[in-house]
């Protein structure tokens, strides 16, 4: 970008941005790309002061990247860096508003996301023909009838302690995302399965740790772990998908809404704060009406 006092704006921004807000040099690049990106298109709109841009331009100018396959993302990004920049310029007395200010990038398009059907779930939940009896194997059997049983993130799996499942319970309290608590039931293949590792897990556990899934060596297991441990376990069952512990989440809302219909009680067991982040369970569910009719009605089928 050639110089000038579009240029000289930016400068003085990413300074501040690095003396002041202690902003990394990757951060700040990507600021001033975004930035001499504005500042390139202003140019072929001849206007040259931050002071003259309107929110028309800017509205035009994130169309014009839209157009050329920006997607939504990367458009909010360049929009927030250009508010970042005005922030900075009001602070300084440069200009008087922000012409960003009530500029929406496009409406990202949610992906569906990926589950598995009943019949995979269930292959992938059954005991192996060998390696029951080996304590690892009945711990991921263990967490993964809970995840489905329960409807737990990875990360709600993963943060339990031993003490919270004593007694063979029927219903866990979980602290979600936001440290938002709630109760989710317990069905009878998770308490199984829990009670086998509880029995399993003395010859594991460091007699210290509170964890309830820990690794080979008594610690908490990891994240990393349990995800590594389930796309292994896939492979032996033949599923012929990589799967993760979402996708047993995903499953566990699926199943429970394909056959009850009520979305107010997915949301409460997920421990979404807003019903809108259950809805994309109703596309789901659709999805698998639509692929029904696609199959058994006789005007729907194409040769």
């Amino acid at each position: 970008m050639s110089e000038g006092p579009l240029a000289d704006a930016i400068d003085a921004y990413m300074a501040h941005l690095r003396d002041e807000r202690r902003l990394s040099d990757l951060t700040r690049d990507h600021y001033r790309r975004d930035l001499q990106a504005l500042a390139g298109y202003l140019a072929t709109r001849s206007i040259s002061d931050w002071g003259r841009v309107g929110a028309d331009d800017i509205r035009q100018w994130v169309a014009s990247a839209h157009r050329q396959g920006l997607g939504p993302r990367s458009l909010q990004r360049r929009l927030s860096s250009v508010r970042g920049l005005y922030r900075y310029l009001q602070r300084e007395g440069r200009v008087a508003h922000d012409p960003a200010a009530d500029i929406r990038a496009p409406r990202q398009h949610r992906r569906l996301p990926r589950s598995l059907d009943v019949d995979a779930t269930a292959r992938l939940l059954d005991p192996p023909a060998s390696g029951g009896d080996d304590p690892l194997a009945v711990r991921d059997r263990a967490i993964f009838e809970l995840v489905y049983g329960a409807g737990l993130r990875l990360a709600e799996v993963a943060a339990l302690d031993a003490t919270e499942v004593a007694g063979d319970p029927d219903a866990l309290r979980v602290v979600g995302k936001g440290a938002r608590t709630r109760v989710v039931p317990v069905g009878k293949g998770a308490r199984r399965a829990l009670a086998a590792w509880l029995a399993a897990r003395g010859a594991l556990a460091d007699p210290r740790e509170p964890a309830l899934f820990v690794s080979r060596r008594g610690k908490r297991l990891s994240h990393r772990s349990i995800q590594r441990r389930l796309g292994e376990l896939a492979r032996r069952q033949g599923l012929d998908q990589p799967v993760h512990p979402h996708m047993l989440r995903h499953a566990f809302a699926t199943h429970i809404l394909e056959s009850s219909g009520d979305l107010r009680a997915v949301q409460e067991l997920l421990g979404h704060a807003d019903i809108s982040t259950t809805q994309i369970y109703t596309h789901l569910d659709f999805q698998h009406l639509a692929d029904v009719y696609d199959r058994a009605h006789p005007r729907a089928r194409r040769k």
